[in-house]
């Protein structure tokens, strides 16, 4: 049985509680980023020609938070297309309307494309922070299985992806660097073996602006599903909030995207979407043209 089939794996928009003391309470990441490390084994993407806002003045970058009809989430990585337009991406379930517990994207409910979605900082759990930017949903890996009538069983379970095409006069806001990481500096295709390192930032609200809690880095089980899943641990887990988080391989690789909390029997362990496929995916059936991952302009820096 597939990891996020089981009964024990959960989707991360919803409160769970049995983690929150757990998230909270766990040691902070305070390391400084190391030199900048080579670029390995991913394929590099070349970017549309898009003037980035500097890194470290950018409103929109992956890790900003998602509100989908008050669903909260991670923004994981940047992309363009062809004429020029930017998105930003989020896990589909983000705008699911049904229980944690749906995780098959082939039978399970979802807001429509067009669905209008605020991006924000230092959202909590008392208020929704600041709005730095908004978007339109306009791709969901879910809405697209069912339209197609998808059978495959691995990509049923594990196709969480969802492009949010970020308003025009919000782009010129936008840079594609991973915070604190860096990168991306291309994209994985060769999957990861068991005790590879994995580096991902997530944003929930459940840290309550706490902004060292957000860099993780863990390691992976290794990719299975027909190359669609990675099973990984992380220093602190991904808990409700982090959905949709970047995932970064041990070469700064763009690996995946966070979509589920395992309960049993990897307590503790997160599920990740592979990118490669997910990409794949919206490319041939998304009606994008020349829809590709931005790399981000600064370099990656692993903790050693």
């Amino acid at each position: 049985m597939s990891f996020a089939s089981s009964k024990s794996a959960r989707r991360l928009t919803g409160a769970l509680s049995i983690l929150i003391s757990a998230v909270l309470g766990a040691a902070l990441v305070t390391a400084q980023p190391a030199a900048a490390a080579k670029a390995g084994k991913g394929k590099s993407r070349t970017n549309v020609a898009v003037a980035w806002a500097p890194a470290d003045t950018a409103a929109i970058t992956p890790g900003v938070q998602t509100y989908t009809e008050g669903a909260q989430c991670t923004a994981n990585f940047v992309f363009t297309d062809g004429a020029g337009k930017v998105y930003i991406g989020q896990a589909a379930h983000c705008a699911g309307t049904g229980g944690a517990t749906e995780t098959n994207g082939c039978d399970s409910g979802s807001l429509p494309l067009g669905t209008r979605v605020s991006l924000n900082r230092g959202g909590s759990l008392a208020s929704e922070g600041e709005q730095v930017g908004q978007g339109t949903l306009v791709y969901s890996s879910w809405l697209t299985m069912q339209q197609r009538n998808e059978s495959d069983a691995n990509t049923c379970d594990f196709n969480d992806f969802a492009l949010i095409e970020i308003d025009a006069a919000d782009v010129s806001k936008v840079n594609p660097s991973i915070p604190f990481w860096g990168g991306p500096v291309g994209l994985n295709t060769a999957g990861t073996a068991a005790g590879d390192s994995v580096y991902s930032y997530g944003n929930s609200s459940l840290r309550g602006g706490v902004e060292e809690l957000s860099p993780k880095q863990g390691t992976s089980l290794g990719t299975d599903s027909d190359g669609w899943n990675h099973q990984v641990y992380t220093v602190t887990p991904g808990v409700p909030g982090d959905s949709g988080s970047a995932f970064l391989d041990a070469e700064g690789n763009a690996l995946g995207t966070l979509s589920t909390v395992q309960l049993a029997p990897l307590a503790g362990s997160n599920g990740v979407g592979d990118l490669a496929h997910e990409l794949a995916y919206a490319q041939q059936f998304g009606g994008f043209s020349g829809l590709t991952l931005a790399q981000g302009t600064e370099p990656f820096s692993p903790i050693l």
